[in-house]
């Protein structure tokens, strides 16, 4: 019998791509689903076994909590006692270095993650749990929060879940960016937003290792499939495919983004065009 690329009997292999855009599009989507999908993406033997085997994981995990805690603080300890001290979650400079950091089925077996893959962890535990929880996107280090806005405790699933004091919380927005920490940092982050930042994320990594433009290309064309995205994500693309011997595709895509950028930068449109006409010389 023969068997798709997930493992399954028969048929073409599944389109990972398409899920992930038409989860991305749902009315609420799915934010460890759409986690498990970009792992399917970076991981092609990952398959539909190994998107249940992760789902099932995050269920078994929220199953061990011994009760329900009464109110954000409470929740806080109980999931740094279970994922931080029991099944030991946590983060490690290395594991800045590992692009299996940035792809959550990766990160539930090793336990070992960036960390907003680890807040993501925590977040859908916590959920599938009933706790009152939100991921908080502090500038340079993603953290996660119980409760409402204004008594909300935080915690760093990187540092095994640590509670984070509002100086700790100042602390790290300063030593990202040298600003003080401002209210608005502290809102929930939207799921399509954390997706966003996680590509991201994979994306620098592959940047940084021009070997691995590869990785770079699928993080890109992932986060172009999302409703929001930068319209320069297309000149990225565009470029990678060239890098990567693509030329006439990547003409097309220098082209089509040459248009969405005439109307406000003619002379960038045009040094754009250039630059396909380029590449389609490349192909002589």
């Amino acid at each position: 019998m023969d068997e798709a690329a997930d493992g399954t009997p028969g048929g073409e292999p599944t389109d990972w791509r398409a899920q992930f855009a038409e989860e991305a599009r749902a009315g609420h989507p799915d934010l460890a689903t759409l986690c498990l999908l970009i792992g399917a993406v970076g991981d092609p033997a990952l398959g539909q076994a190994g998107i249940d085997e992760a789902q099932i994981e995050l269920d078994r995990l929220a199953g061990l909590l011994p009760f329900r805690p009464a109110g954000p603080r409470s929740w806080a300890t109980a999931l740094a006692e279970l994922l931080g001290a029991r099944c030991g979650f946590e983060g490690t400079p290395g594991d800045y270095r590992r692009l299996d950091s940035s792809l959550l089925p990766a990160v539930l077996k090793r336990r070992r993650g960036l960390p907003i893959l680890l807040s993501v962890v925590w977040m859908e535990v916590a959920r599938r749990a009933g706790a009152p929880v939100y991921g908080v996107a502090l500038p340079g280090h993603f953290v996660v929060a119980f409760g409402e806005p204004g008594a909300q405790v935080l915690v760093d699933p990187f540092n095994g879940g640590r509670l984070l004091t509002g100086a700790d919380a100042e602390l790290l927005v300063a030593g990202a960016t040298g600003e003080p920490l401002d209210a608005s940092m502290l809102r929930a982050a939207d799921p399509l937003d954390i997706v966003m930042r996680v590509l991201n994320n994979i994306r620098a990594w592959a940047a940084a290792r021009p070997e691995r433009s590869d990785v770079q290309l699928w993080a890109v064309e992932l986060a172009l499939l999302l409703p929001a995205h930068p319209a320069r994500l297309r000149y990225e693309k565009a470029q990678l495919m060239v890098q990567r011997g693509d030329f006439l595709g990547g003409a097309r895509e220098l082209e089509a983004y040459a248009d969405v950028v005439e109307t406000v930068e003619p002379s960038s449109a045009e040094a754009i065009r250039g630059r396909a006409r380029s590449a389609r010389a490349r192909l002589n």
